[in-house]
């Protein structure tokens, strides 16, 4: 099976981000469904990072806070029915901004044609 490109994975993962945003939008973390959904949609733009490559695309692109970052989608995936929703929040308020902000650098980076 071919690889996906670097573009292709972050693509997936700025996908996930802008959805995440979108329904936060719509009815911020109160709403149980809202959470869940953004729940979702943020290990699942954090997944897309982690490929089969050595460091992950992830790694390469965030460093040190990488590791965090895994921890933050092991949280959700693994210790779901318990998740502190005030940490999604001050996840998605204060870090998910620059995560995104990289992301779409390296997008542009990369698909410059």
């Amino acid at each position: 099976m071919r690889r996906r490109s670097d573009a292709d994975l972050i693509a997936e993962a700025l996908t996930h981000i802008d959805r995440l945003l979108t329904y936060i939008e719509r009815d911020g973390l109160s709403d149980d469904v809202v959470a869940d959904a953004v729940c979702l949609r943020l290990a699942a733009a954090i997944d897309a990072l982690n490929d089969d490559t050595v460091p992950p695309l992830g790694e390469r692109l965030f460093g040190a806070t990488w590791r965090s970052m895994r921890a933050t989608r092991n949280y959700i995936a693994h210790a779901y029915a318990f998740v502190d929703m005030s940490l999604v929040s001050d996840t998605v308020d204060n870090d998910l901004p620059d995560v995104e902000r990289v992301l779409r650098e390296e997008y542009a980076r990369l698909t410059r044609g």
